[in-house]
């Protein structure tokens, strides 16, 4: 009897190579090597861990990837209808949706549905691009057959929604709930849900900033889809369809714009987040009214004192200005005016003077490499003999030069900005001559508000940083005695107020410290000051040089400055620094800083280091009216229209001023060259530190009167010009050549 032949469904050896082609053919293929690990975009944050921005990637995308559980069930749930129905029961190929997109393209001659699973999409996705072809897809199919068998489900699933690109370069979901709604994940309503899932088809064709109508209707076939699982109630998708369109598009309107580019790869900053708001506001609100003045940009910088770190920093108040809003006025080097007096007289303070110690207010003509230079102060007023502590609290001009001039030029103010990173002082000092402490030399903001800190910091120097905790080396550069006298002076707004009154904006109600600058053609304005903990800085201009309608530094900084302290010390008490040890206070005479008895008809108390104690006052320093002498170098102030003290002051000729006699003009060794077409016949100015003081004498040419120095008539040859002082007898001698054409 012949044997039954078994009869199969499936014939063996097809059976064998559907389940090798199933589970082992996939083997054959890699993963993509872009499948796992998607950077996040950096995100920049402040020191309290708020964030700042989110930057974006090289490929000019944003990424906030997340894990699955921080994913809205019903955002997945909806994302699942819209994509992929059967993800949680194929494994990686759902042959059923295959099967049906290959008769309907072989009936109808086209692609009708899509078969592709997540799974195959995040292949897709993670694969470099490549022509959409069937061998493309027929190895996007074995890549999704081989993830399958290596990662779980959920992880697939997390990778896919973290690799979705929802429009506007967001990819994630995380990031398109920022975008389009400004919302956490997990505050996405399911209508919210239902839209974000039906982007990824056609972001742009979808998009529902430009086609809202395009969005909601595929949110309402994504809501359809749900329905049909039956796993949510009719009511609550019935409620979900009728939900309006309530987009909250995230403006790309950042507090710190210029964080970026200063961020140099860090995270973590030390900026203040809400201070930062606030002083953008604080330059906003002051910006607007003072553009009649023709003041556009306004840049402000707040530093941590015991740290050194930025909490807040203002680039230039409109970031979007046409005439150079992206330029970064913190870092822009620009003229700061009067800014750099108070370093005159912390050197002045560590040679020996105090804020008592008179320096003189009189016409000075300076040697500069142009010429002869007569500075004024601003009101173009002389005060005759003041202390420094008015002298600087006023801000006057002609006092600070002829400190700088005392303390022996330029080079140790050059030397000490040099150190505090303000300037560098090589070739500085040459080319701004005393003119340095009056700010002819482009400083930035960052740089000297930094400076000011260590003025705050009673002389010790730290690096500014953006970098919490970096812990930059501290250096002390000055003591802590000079510190606090020029702060005790910029602090006092009884010193202060004949120049600029009281209650103004340096006037704070707490002790702070405040100093003005202002350019000489009013193209920059400056205030900077300080407390104990915070120093603020203020620069006010055009990035365009185009000048201020006369505005100073107190109208057009300060205002901005002292909004600022008073943000700062809104929930912090403020504190000023302790007195340093080696102070005494002595009365003085402010006309001559000579100590005076209690009850001095004129008198004043004053901070003088100990052991540096003026020496008191004597009757031969008065007339018998009370006025104090004044040496023959005051004798032109003493005689103008500037002295309006005129019942303080007498004239002593025969009193020894504290200058000693130097040449001006002509200098040393220079030529002159006679033309005969020069009117007057070649005549020569000569000038002395001490003007109608000085006997000038030569005895190869002719000498006239000149008001209030001689004018020599020159004549071919060498000669030799004499300034005699005749209070003591010195003399100084310079040669000259004068050559015809």
């Amino acid at each position: 009897m012949p044997k039954c032949r078994k009869r199969y469904l499936v014939p063996p050896a097809i059976l064998i190579a559907g389940v090798a082609g199933w589970f082992g053919l996939p083997w054959l293929v890699g993963l993509p090597e872009g499948l796992d690990g998607a950077p996040a975009s950096p995100v920049l944050i402040d020191r309290h861990g708020e964030p700042l921005h989110h930057l974006t990637l090289p490929d000019f995308t944003r990424r906030a990837p997340v894990g699955l559980e921080a994913v809205p069930g019903e955002l997945i749930d909806c994302t699942l209808a819209a994509e992929d129905k059967r993800f949680f029961d194929h494994g990686g190929i759902d042959l059923l949706a295959t099967a049906r997109a290959a008769r309907d393209w072989m009936t109808r001659g086209e692609a009708v549905s899509g078969a592709s699973t997540i799974t195959q999409q995040l292949v897709k996705l993670s694969s470099p691009t490549a022509p959409r072809t069937l061998r493309t897809k027929a190895r996007e199919a074995l890549v999704a057959r081989r993830l399958e068998m290596s990662w779980s489900k959920d992880r697939i699933l997390e990778t896919y929604l973290n690799r979705l690109s929802y429009g506007h370069r967001r990819i994630g979901p995380a990031e398109a709930a920022r975008f389009y709604f400004q919302k956490p994940l997990g505050q996405l309503s399911l209508g919210e849900c239902a839209l974000l899932a039906g982007l990824p088809q056609a972001p742009s064709r979808l998009d529902p900033l430009d086609h809202p109508e395009r969005a909601l209707a595929r949110r309402d076939t994504v809501l359809d889809r749900l329905a049909a699982t039956g796993k949510y109630e009719d009511d609550r998708v019935s409620a979900a369809r009728t939900e309006p369109l309530r987009l909250r598009p995230l403006a790309e309107d950042p507090v710190a714009p210029w964080l970026p580019e200063m961020a140099e790869g860090r995270v973590r900053t030390t900026l203040d987040a809400a201070l930062q708001r606030e002083v953008e506001g604080i330059v906003s609100e002051e910006l607007s009214p003072l553009r009649e003045s023709n003041l556009r940009h306004v840049a402000v910088v707040v530093i941590d004192n015991p740290s050194g770190e930025i909490l807040a920093l203002v680039s230039s108040g409109d970031w979007d200005d046409p005439r150079g809003g992206r330029i970064n006025g913190a870092l822009a080097p620009r003229s700061p005016g009067s800014a750099l007096k108070p370093f005159t007289y912390l050197l002045s303070f560590r040679n020996g003077r105090h804020p008592g110690s008179i320096v003189a207010d009189i016409p000075t003509r300076f040697r500069t490499r142009e010429g002869l230079d007569a500075p004024e102060n601003f009101d173009r007023a002389f005060r005759g003999p003041v202390t420094i502590r008015q002298a600087l609290a006023c801000s006057l001009n002609v006092p600070a030069m002829r400190e700088l001039n005392r303390l022996g030029g330029p080079a140790p103010l050059g030397r000490l900005l040099d150190r505090l990173g303000v300037i560098e002082a090589a070739g500085v000092e040459a080319d701004s001559g005393l003119g340095l402490t009056l700010g002819n030399t482009p400083v930035r903001l960052l740089d000297l508000t930094n400076a000011y800190a260590t003025l705050a910091r009673g002389g010790i120097h730290r690096p500014v940083t953006l970098d919490p905790g970096s812990g930059k080396q501290a250096e002390r550069i000055f003591g802590g005695v000079e510190s606090w006298l020029v702060a005790d002076i910029l602090a006092d707004p009884g010193a202060r107020a004949p120049a600029f009154g009281r209650d103004g904006p340096l006037e704070l109600p707490f002790p702070c410290a405040a100093k003005t600058g202002t350019s000489s053609d009013f193209r920059d304005n400056w205030c900077l000051g300080f407390t104990a903990r915070f120093t603020v800085g203020v620069w006010a201009g055009n990035f365009d040089n185009s000048p201020l309608k006369g505005l100073s530094g107190v109208a057009g900084a300060g205002p901005v400055f002292h909004r600022t302290m008073l943000a700062l010390h809104e929930g912090t008490a403020p504190e000023w620094s302790p007195r340093p040890e080696g102070l005494v206070e002595v009365r003085i005479d402010p006309r001559s800083g000579k100590a005076v008895a209690d009850g001095a008809r004129h008198s004043v108390l004053e901070w003088v280091p100990s052991g540096a104690e003026p020496e008191p006052a004597g009757p031969d320093d008065y007339d018998e009216s009370g006025r104090l002498y004044l040496d023959s170098s005051y004798g032109e102030w003493l005689a103008s229209d500037h002295n309006r003290r005129r019942s303080e002051f007498a004239p002593r000729p025969d009193r020894v001023a504290d200058s000693p006699l130097r040449i001006l003009a002509p200098r040393e060794g220079a030529v002159y060259v006679l033309d005969p077409e020069l009117p007057n016949g070649g005549r020569l100015h000569l000038a002395t530190n001490l003007p109608g003081l000085a006997e000038w004498s030569c005895d190869t040419l002719e000498l006239v009167g000149g008001d209030p120095e001689p004018i020599v008539i020159l004549a071919p040859g060498t000669h030799r010009l004499r300034a005699t002082d005749p209070r003591g007898g010195g003399t100084r001698e310079i040669e000259i050549v004068v050559e015809e054409r």
